[in-house]
């Protein structure tokens, strides 16, 4: 005979789910609106269906085998999420896992500071969150958004534009005392220079000053040499600390300009190319958890605005 559960077995569980509750067919009658010789039965159909005893009838009480103490565990247990979910369906609460990949300067320095802005509007998301360079593939089944900067090509993937990069060079004050003045691009020649080596997706080493001193029209200084790191931020961090110039990020900048831990020597910004981009699976959106993630990103990215960049004279 077939164990497979049926809709009517469904039925006899939660006529079960009551009366392990209760300990009591009577009970579980008033509860249920019928008679107990109904609820009697119904249990022993589904004691039949399961091919095993549920309760001990007692002269004048019920128990639980061990068989119908494990299943009603397991039967309020379901029950509970259920209607939890059911509440949260209709209150809008989502709830659950999304895992979102996020290039590792963009993370720490711009969406760190936002998250519990996330946190506190959809507290049941549990967002597992994974560091990842631009120049490491995208793989299907790893994430369900990511943050990249990259020129907005994604094979296979569907991509929701955040923000145009523009970078700038910048240093501590304290770096400009017994050197040269830094007045022109040419003047970079007596400072060392500091590098993201992990720039964008495909860049190399130098990339960043390159592309900068390029749309500035100077080819003269040689941008290989000084200090590399392994991410944008750290190279803001080192200038900070006095080490050398660096190429700062729009995006990225938070008050390190307005609090005077650095200055900009040079007017304007240069544009990338690149833009920080939220890249999904087709459909993904379809997801009320992913949907509701990436409009709080884009409407973040919205209010983030313009970044005022200051010259030093």
């Amino acid at each position: 005979m077939s164990r497979t559960l049926h809709a009517q077995t469904h039925a006899w569980l939660k006529v079960f789910a009551i009366s392990a509750r209760h300990l009591s067919f009577t009970r579980a009658a008033e509860e249920l609106h019928v008679t107990t010789g109904a609820v009697s039965q119904q249990i022993k159909q589904l004691e039949a269906r399961l091919g095993f005893k549920l309760f001990r009838r007692l002269p004048r009480r019920l128990e639980l085998t061990d068989e119908g103490q494990r299943l009603a565990t397991v039967v309020d247990q379901a029950y509970d999420a259920v209607g939890m979910e059911v509440r949260r369906l209709r209150t809008g609460v989502m709830s659950g896992v999304l895992r979102l990949r996020c290039v590792p300067s963009f993370l720490a320095k711009w969406l760190m500071p936002r998250l519990t802005r996330l946190q506190a509007r959809f507290p049941d998301i549990e967002l597992h969150v994974a560091s990842e360079d631009s120049n490491l593939s995208l793989r299907e089944g790893e994430f369900e958004l990511a943050i990249d900067l990259n020129d907005g090509r994604y094979a296979g993937f569907q991509i929701t534009p955040l923000m145009d990069e523009e970078i700038f060079a910048v240093c501590s004050p304290q770096l400009l005392r017994r050197r040269p003045p830094l007045v022109r691009p040419e003047d970079l020649g007596y400072y060392p220079l500091l590098h993201d080596v992990t720039a964008w997706r495909g860049s190399h080493d130098y990339a960043e000053w390159e592309h900068y001193l390029h749309a500035l029209g100077d080819e003269s200084v040689n941008v290989r040499r000084g200090y590399t790191f392994n991410r944008n931020h750290l190279t803001v961090e080192a200038a900070i600390a006095g080490m050398g110039v660096a190429i700062a990020r729009r995006t990225l900048i938070t008050d390190e300009l307005d609090t005077g831990a650095l200055i900009a020597p040079f007017t304007g910004t240069v544009a990338t190319g690149k833009r920080y981009g939220l890249v999904y699976h087709p459909g993904a959106l379809d997801d009320r958890r992913v949907r509701a993630v990436h409009d709080w990103i884009v409407e973040e990215a919205a209010r983030s605005g313009e970044s005022g960049i200051r010259s030093h004279t």
